[in-house]
């Protein structure tokens, strides 16, 4: 389910620190831009163990000086509760569970939870198996997830999450991750819904979105053309304008980015 990685995509979408990349940095930043960012494997490394996720203090601090000058949103797949113990700063906007919870909209937030209730019923009786193949269940609220990084085998824990999803609850869209499978009620808001709420919302003219997964393409996907959109990593399926290899590289394009934007108020 997830997508493929390769090389041939990637020479032919630019690096961000290309001249076509650093040119369209440039543009970007020359207008009211709203900078938005996944958090795991965008912002943050992939770890082995979730939990142990935060950001650097440099990327940290470079969020925190480019957010006195544009909005910026972290949109992430957790939670917002799980998120905000790991920034270390303050966005403007702060997006969980891939795009449906907003922390202004608490009518919605109620809404999307009761609908996975009849999942949560069809996954308990699924447990035993799940937990067998080692795969664990994390209920965010609004999605659930069916982490398998720590799986022994690979392909035993994709075989039983397979198996435990037959004859789930109908209303309920299935979409990979890294090493998890995701979980949400039909109709629930993505990425790309929150993405075009919030430029909207802050008034912007035009948005950098940056993400790594599968859940981040639709905002790729429905991204107008003056968009700055950018993929960490070379995956050669992805409708990203732009690519970095690692989130190793973020610290040096979020402090790129800061320092044009002092030169411009200079």
């Amino acid at each position: 389910m997830a997508a493929r990685e390769g090389s041939g995509e990637s020479a032919r979408r630019p690096h961000i620190f290309s001249a076509e990349g650093q040119a369209a940095l440039t543009q970007l930043l020359q207008q009211r831009a709203l900078l938005a960012f996944d958090f795991d494997g965008t912002l943050a490394p992939i770890v082995t163990q979730p939990a142990q996720a935060r950001l650097s203090q440099a990327v940290a601090a470079r969020l925190a000086a480019l957010a006195t000058r544009l909005p910026v949103a972290v949109i992430s797949g957790r939670s917002l509760a799980d998120l905000r113990q790991r920034l270390g700063f303050t966005p403007t906007y702060l997006v969980g569970n891939h795009g449906a919870e907003h922390a202004d909209d608490a009518e919605a937030t109620r809404a999307w939870h009761a609908a996975l209730d009849p999942l949560r019923a069809h996954l308990q009786g699924q447990q035993q198996r799940l937990l067998a193949a080692g795969v664990g269940i994390e209920d965010k609220g609004l999605s659930l997830a069916l982490h398998h990084r720590l799986a022994a085998s690979e392909g035993a824990a994709l075989a039983a999450i397979d198996a435990a999803l037959e004859g789930r609850p109908p209303g309920i869209d299935v979409f990979a991750g890294k090493r998890v499978v995701n979980l949400v009620a039909s109709g629930c808001p993505d990425k790309a819904d929150a993405m075009l709420q919030l430029v909207a919302r802050a008034e912007a003219e035009t948005a950098l979105f940056a993400g790594d997964d599968v859940n981040d393409e639709p905002v790729f996907a429905r991204a107008p053309a003056h968009w700055l959109t950018l993929r960490v990593g070379r995956d050669a399926a992805s409708r990203a304008r732009f690519y970095l290899d690692s989130p190793t590289e973020m610290a040096m394009l979020l402090e790129r980015m800061r320092q044009r934007l002092e030169q411009g108020a200079a």
